[in-house]
């Protein structure tokens, strides 16, 4: 299924063909098409949006990290392989079984030693890495793709433990092109998280702690950078 927001399944495929799977790592190119057999593979983050993400890892030289919601770990296995040897993912998801489909992949990577796969809701583990010593404003970056309803509140939490300067990614901000239209002419199984979409991309917009950017690559992702 295609995830992009490009009208043109051509286009898009010239995309995908010239500038992304070229320089897809063969570990992400495994996962990718594992994943593709999944019965909720259109979860998985696009590939076009991935290659974007490793490069913003790069370009603020990230360390530390956090991932709220994990999958099969496609976008989890990008981070581990764009971060040094030494860096740190902190990685949460309700769905281990999931998570242990690409397991197998990231450990043939080597980069297994990166991440803390943590099975639990995202929340406590947030609260609780607010309350230990030495977290607050100290993550690089964190990627999240999880629970829509709760989105606002990531965002107040990563934005503690995310350093000024540091980068928060939201996948979905565009829902598959639903928030653009009136929500009469939306899919009706699409309409409880478009509008909880829209709120959410209302809200990064009027929020002056972030600079923010709305890329439509994949299903839509939007960068915060914080800066204060």
């Amino acid at each position: 299924m295609q995830k992009g927001l490009l009208k043109s399944e051509e286009l898009y495929q010239y995309v995908l063909e010239t500038s992304v799977f070229p320089r897809e790592p063969e570990p992400l190119r495994e996962l990718r098409n594992i994943t593709a057999n999944h019965p909720w593979a259109k979860m998985a983050t696009s590939p076009d949006a991935g290659q974007f993400m490793a490069m913003l890892l790069q370009l603020v030289n990230a360390k530390k990290t956090i991932e709220v919601g994990v999958f099969t770990g496609y976008s989890l296995l990008l981070t581990a392989l764009s971060i040094p040897e030494d860096g740190k993912i902190v990685a949460i998801d309700v769905d281990r079984e999931a998570y242990e489909i690409g397991l197998p992949i990231i450990r043939k990577a080597g980069v297994e030693h990166k991440i803390d796969f943590m099975e639990s809701e995202a929340l406590p583990v947030l609260d609780k890495l607010l309350k230990e010593h030495g977290n607050e404003s100290s993550f690089d970056f964190a990627f999240v793709d999880a629970d829509k309803i709760n989105y606002w509140n990531y965002h107040e939490r990563l934005l503690k433990l995310v350093k000024v300067g540091g980068i928060v990614i939201y996948d979905n901000s565009l829902w598959r092109g639903s928030v653009a239209v009136p929500e009469e002419e939306a899919p009706e199984h699409l309409r409880f998280c478009r509008q909880l979409t829209i709120e959410h991309n209302k809200f990064l917009a009027a929020d002056s702690r972030v600079q923010i950017s709305h890329a439509s690559l994949g299903d839509g992702i939007t960068i915060c950078r914080r800066i204060c």
